[in-house]
Formats: structure tokens, C-alpha cells, sequence
């Protein structure tokens, strides 16, 4: 492989700079902008964003949402209305102060998240239980001024997600919607993504600025040593409802405060992909969300060009028309060779290899991106077999080396031990704020986190907390996070 094109370090030996090869030679990102922190998506990564709202939107739709949009403007005193909540977001949030030529008389926020400005608007559409439950959702892009060193799609000021609104009569309903809102978060990130995850509630320190309490997919890279929040879902509880005024006049006639949650995954979920599932010759995506799901490139002898370029053309019609995601490499100016490099380095899952040989032979040569595999193939409905295989091998094996992550140990030796592996750190905390703090001033790794979708707190009976020694109540999950 090229030094220009290929990858410049191994993923183990350095990963924040295999990873800064990986999107910015691989094409996925550009971030030769004006603007720190505002890159430019590029073809290749966007498709890969395109693909997970196609697979996301419906099944949103399917459950009730529907999609709106709402101003990119936030006025200062709307943002101030919840008092926890602008305070939470104040560091992140970009004021323009100026239009045109003149000082604006309320200073505007370019949208951090965009729970005010929709609540502002629910309290004008909902006046009656007939009006509930109400779901929103909208695909746009958010800005949080970040301070710490930006890493493309993982720690961006400007970013695009999907966030979800939704409003219901009860306290239990708005519950059993996180739930739902959960189970469809798994269902993507687990069999589409192939990202292996925690399903963690949050420590009433890290719970998002405004909620009742918050819930969060987190991803561990083991060769970074880092977790990664995939996304969130939160129960609002009445916390934006009384501020704002959200309320609906109940069956019984009585005028009441709604109950809100709110949820959301950003382009985040493309940096996790890259840095999970990659290795040291580039990305590996899963052929659920992969731009090309399969490559055919032909190989020319003199004599055979027309011959083997016949053939190439045929098999990408055909794989085009079973609606496989394909592409033809024709190109004249790069040899086999160095085709082979970049579409390994891009990540796509299979390519489809025609020569002079395999003409004769009346077939193909198939290589697995996951693998490394390689075969000769006749049958070209073997195509989309080897794409759900491949599917299936990148999930297992993710599971099985998120979960070889985890270490349980008892104390802050053990803490600090896993921290210095990379590992995570399962162990028993009584739930005192003094040992969450400790426990980041002391190894930088924070806790994460209690198992929300699995009860392990009767493990921590008869424990002691890893940190100060006294009862357990909780077994908590802590390590380094982007």
C-alpha cells in the first residue's frame, strides 16, 4: 500500500492516528474548513449517514413519530427557562449578537439541542388529552462550542443528529416510552450497526441538564481504551412542562402539566463504526449501512481487456438488479492493486474480483472485507448470502470482544488497573458524589453508569465501595470516555 493512500500506523500502536488516517484518507471526512470542529462530510461519509436515517426513519414513523423541523435560533431568555438546563448547556452554546450591521436587543443561541424552542411551540399545540401523546422528531444539525481537542464525528462543534420530542398525560407513560425508544435504539445499533453496547442510567451528576433521569448507549473501544456514547433517551419528568407551560385539560376536566421525554443519536454513530469495527489496513462496514456494499473490479491481461471488461460490466448489472448497493472500478489511471487498497481502506464488505482466469472459468473471485476470505464463486446469488454473513460475523465478534472489555474488580487498585489495560471497570459504589468525583480526579475514568435493561443491584449486597470502603448499592461500569 502507497504511503499516500494506505494507512500510516497500526490501530494498536496509535489509534488516534490510525484514526485520523482512516477518515480522512478513506474519504470520509474533510476538515480542511475555516472553522475548527466544522468539517465538511464528504460523499462517502454522508451515504453512510443516509443509510442509518433510512433504516431509523421508518421504524420512528412505525412507532407514531413524525418529523418536523424547528428554528436553528434559540432566544437567550427561551433557553434560560429551565434553570438547570441553560446552566448545563452555557459553555457549548454560540450567541449571535450582531444582525447585518446592528446589536441585537436578546442575544440568539445557534441551536446546542432544541428542547426550548419545540416546547415553546408544544404549548401552543396542545390544550386537551385528545392532544396526547404527541411525537416529534427532527433530522437537523446542532452546535456545542467545544473546548476540548475536536476529533471528526466524535468531538465536532457542528454536528447533525436526530432528535425526538415526545409528550404524554402520565409520568408512567412517558416511562413506557423510554422503553419503546430503547428497544429501537438496541434493535439499530445492535443489528444494523453491529456496536455492541451498555445500556447504562446515568449518575444523577451526569444525567442530561433538565431530566428526570437519563439513559445512555455506551460503546467501548478497547484499542482507544475509551467508551463512546452512541445515544441518549431521557425522561423530562414535569421538569420543562411547568417552565413552559405545557399542559392539557385531562378527562376528569382538571388542567394538568404534561410528562416529556426526549432522545437522540448524531453522526457520532459513523466515528463508532470506523473505530470499532477497523483495522490496519482501514474501516470495515457493516453491509446494512455500507455506501457500496460490493466492489467489482476488473483485471485486464493484454489481449483480454474487452473480454474481462464484458464480464466486470454483466456481473455489476446483474448484482445492481438483485439490489445489491455495487459499484465498477473501471478506472484506467490505477492499477488492480492499488484499487484493492482503497476500497479496503473505505471499508466496504466485499469485493468482487474478474480476470482472464475467472472468465474462463465461468465465475468470480470474491474477497471478504471482515475476513480477508478469498474464493472463487460461479454464482452470483452467493452475493448477497456472503453480505448477510458478513452482517453477522462483524456483530459476534464485536459482542465478544466488547464484552472480553470488562473487568469486575473490588477496589480502586483494581480500578486504576483496568483503566491502565484499557479495560472497563465493573465494580460496587455506595452512590456518595465524594467517590464519583475521587474516582476522575484520581484516574481521569468516570462512572458511567448503572445497568438500566439488567437489575445487578443485589450483587452489590455485602460489598463495599471500591472507592471509600463503606456499604455497595450499586455495581457501576467506570472508564475513560471521548
Amino acid at each position: 500500500m502507497s504511503e499516500e493512500l494506505g494507512v500510516s500506523v497500526g490501530k494498536e500502536e496509535n489509534f488516534s492516528e490510525w484514526y485520523l488516517d482512516v477518515v480522512r484518507k478513506g474519504g470520509f471526512v474533510d476538515q480542511r474548513t475555516p472553522v475548527k470542529g466544522c468539517d465538511v462530510f464528504m460523499p462517502w461519509g454522508f451515504a453512510i449517514w443516509e443509510n442509518i436515517q433510512r433504516i431509523a426513519d421508518p421504524m420512528f414513523k412505525e412507532h407514531g413519530v413524525k418529523n418536523a423541523y424547528f428554528p436553528l435560533f434559540i432566544p437567550k431568555s427561551l433557553l434560560e427557562k429551565e434553570a438547570k438546563h441553560f446552566s448545563g448547556f452555557v459553555p457549548e452554546v454560540a450567541w449571535v449578537t450582531r444582525g447585518g450591521d446592528e446589536e441585537l436587543d436578546e442575544w440568539l443561541a445557534i441551536r446546542p439541542t432544541s428542547e426550548t424552542i419545540m416546547y415553546y411551540t408544544f404549548s401552543k399545540w396542545i390544550s386537551s388529552y385528545r392532544d396526547l401523546p404527541l411525537r416529534i422528531n427532527q433530522w437537523v444539525n446542532v452546535v456545542r462550542w467545544e473546548t476540548k481537542a475536536t476529533r471528526p464525528f466524535l468531538r465536532t462543534r457542528e454536528f447533525l443528529w436526530q432528535e425526538g420530542h415526545t409528550v404524554h398525560a402520565t409520568y408512567e407513560e412517558a416511562a413506557k416510552e423510554v422503553l419503546d425508544i430503547i428497544e429501537i435504539y438496541s434493535q439499530i445499533f445492535d443489528e444494523y450497526l453491529a456496536l455492541p453496547f451498555l445500556v447504562l442510567k446515568r449518575t444523577e451528576n451526569d444525567k442530561f441538564a433538565g431530566a428526570d433521569y437519563s439513559i445512555a448507549f455506551d460503546t467501548f473501544v478497547p484499542e482507544a481504551g475509551r467508551f463512546l456514547q452512541l445515544g441518549t433517551v431521557h425522561h423530562l419528568g414535569q421538569n420543562f412542562s411547568r417552565p413552559f407551560e405545557i399542559t392539557f385539560k385531562d378527562r376528569d376536566q382538571r388542567v394538568k402539566y404534561a410528562y416529556q421525554t426526549s432522545w437522540g443519536f448524531s453522526t457520532r454513530l459513523i466515528g463508532a463504526i470506523i473505530a470499532f469495527h477497523g483495522d490496519d489496513r482501514g474501516a470495515i462496514i457493516p453491509p446494512a449501512v455500507a455506501p457500496v456494499q460490493a466492489v467489482v473490479i476488473p483485471i485486464p491481461f493484454k489481449g483480454k481487456e474487452e473480454t474481462v471488461m464484458e464480464a466486470a460490466r454483466k456481473i455489476y448489472s446483474e448484482l445492481e438488479y438483485m439490489g445489491v448497493r455495487v459499484e465498477l472500478d473501471d478506472r484506467e489511471d490505477k492499477t488492480p492493486g492499488w484499487k484493492f487498497n482503497e476500497w479496503e481502506l473505505k471499508g466496504v464488505p466485499l469485493r468482487v474480483e474478474v480476470g482472464p482466469r475467472d472468465v474462463e472459468r465461468g465465475g468470480f473471485t470474491l474477497v471478504r472485507r471482515d475476513t480477508g476470505d478469498k474464493f472463487f464463486e460461479t454464482d452470483l446469488r452467493r452475493v448477497p448470502e456472503l453480505l448477510e454473513e458478513i452482517q453477522e460475523n462483524l456483530r459476534e465478534r464485536a459482542w465478544e470482544k466488547f464484552r472480553s472489555s470488562i473487568m469486575t474488580v473490588e477496589d480502586m487498585d483494581g480500578v486504576k488497573k483496568a483503566v491502565e489495560e484499557k479495560k472497563i471497570a465493573r465494580t460496587y459504589w455506595c452512590g456518595d458524589e465524594a467517590c464519583e468525583f475521587g474516582v476522575k480526579e484520581e484516574t481521569g475514568a468516570e462512572i458511567r453508569g448503572t445497568r438500566f435493561d439488567v437489575d445487578e443491584s443485589g450483587e452489590a449486597k455485602g460489598k463495599k465501595c471500591f472507592f471509600c470502603g463503606g456499604e455497595a448499592n450499586f455495581v457501576v461500569y467506570i472508564g475513560k470516555s471521548w
